[in-house]
């Protein structure tokens, strides 16, 4: 028999390391409360299998973008990110995802918002969740989207074409600054931490602070119920400096431990999300550390193997590394970041209709 829920189109995407449904504003709700309820419905949470959706039973792969044509003069699409819960019924839009964002502009082109061009093209997107904005590049061969390539990332198995993301007026994201404590350092819980800013709000602490390499693996950190419960209430107290709130049931902001590089990158690096052990570092949370890395006197600084500004900088993480490039001017008070960039990929994983559970 014919489902008795009425479909809804939906491109489900590989961005970077996450994975995400992606769909057209016109074809959600517009009121905010029927939207996330569907959106729920449709990952089938709460669930820690969503075993009734196309969730993936972790906050990586249980995300959404909704993309719409842009009403501003400086970008082409607006791209609304939200955080869709998997054991709680939770839809977050208090932050952006870096790595979903490689994904929109290819389906961008593929859904007729923007023209292609016919080697490569250039879609500027601005992040609703922060108002800002980042050009996606990736290649178009004959006016068409082709995901294939040599490009390789960490935590991906094979290879894609390159999405190569540059972003513009990331500071203060969400907190409204890029050091939005007004300080390179502060303490808390007797731990010295740089709260930034850079795209995605960040506590940047030294693992060693918190009585650990830094060099743990996502499982060896994730058993370990004492640190969990001080990373808790470092982000706990971090939100409420920062300007957030009370972030108890917020994904941000994030927690970075940082230890000495020990395979040749610029920093070793443990993020949780919010409490969850990454499996490696999401894209803007990498920004921001290496923005915050870059500034003399923040936690972190004297570990890292440093390169001129401006330079790419490896941010090693539990499964390899990430490339980001900072141009960061620090001559001025409060320091400015002229851009920032990364090269992630992207795929296509399906193109069809999905099925809310009733």
């Amino acid at each position: 028999m014919p489902s008795t829920s009425p479909g809804v189109p939906c491109m489900l995407m590989r961005g970077g390391t996450s994975k995400g449904a992606y769909f057209l504003a016109e074809d959600l709700p517009a009121d905010i409360a029927e939207r996330d309820d569907l959106l729920l419905r449709i990952m089938g949470t709460p669930d820690p299998r969503q075993i009734d959706g196309i969730g993936g039973a972790h906050s990586l792969t249980s995300k959404v973008a909704v993309i719409s044509r842009s009403s501003g003069s400086d970008s082409d699409i607006d791209y609304l990110f939200l955080q869709i819960g998997v054991e709680a019924p939770t839809v977050s839009d208090r932050q952006n995802c870096g790595n979903v964002l490689a994904g929109v502009g290819p389906f961008a082109v593929e859904r007729g918002l923007v023209a292609a061009g016919f080697e490569r093209t250039s879609v500027r997107i601005r992040m609703v969740n922060s108002g800002s904005v980042a050009t996606a590049t990736f290649p178009t061969p004959g006016g068409v989207v082709d995901y294939s390539g040599d490009t390789a990332i960490s935590g991906v198995p094979g290879t894609a074409a390159a999405v190569v993301l540059d972003f513009a007026r990331t500071e203060g994201s969400a907190c409204g600054s890029l050091l939005p404590t007004g300080q390179v350092r502060d303490v808390i819980d007797g731990v010295e931490v740089t709260c930034v800013d850079n795209g995605m709000p960040v506590v940047v602490a030294a693992a060693t602070d918190l009585g650990v390499t830094g060099y743990e693996t996502p499982a060896e950190l994730a058993a370990d119920e004492g640190l969990r419960d001080r990373v808790q209430s470092l982000r706990l107290q971090a939100g409420k400096l920062m300007g957030l709130g009370d972030v108890t049931d917020a994904s941000v902001p994030k927690t970075t431990l940082v230890a000495a590089p020990r395979d040749g990158g610029m920093i070793c690096t443990r993020t949780f999300i919010p409490l969850r052990p990454h499996a490696s570092i999401g894209v803007l949370g990498a920004v921001s550390v290496v923005t915050a890395l870059l500034l003399d006197g923040a936690v972190g600084h004297h570990l890292a193997a440093l390169p001129r500004s401006g330079s790419r900088m490896d941010v090693e993480h539990p499964t390899g590394r990430l490339q980001v490039e900072v141009d960061l001017d620090a001559t001025v008070d409060p320091p400015r970041v002229r851009r920032s960039s990364i090269v992630r990929t992207a795929r296509k994983l399906f193109d069809g209709t999905v099925f809310p559970r009733t």
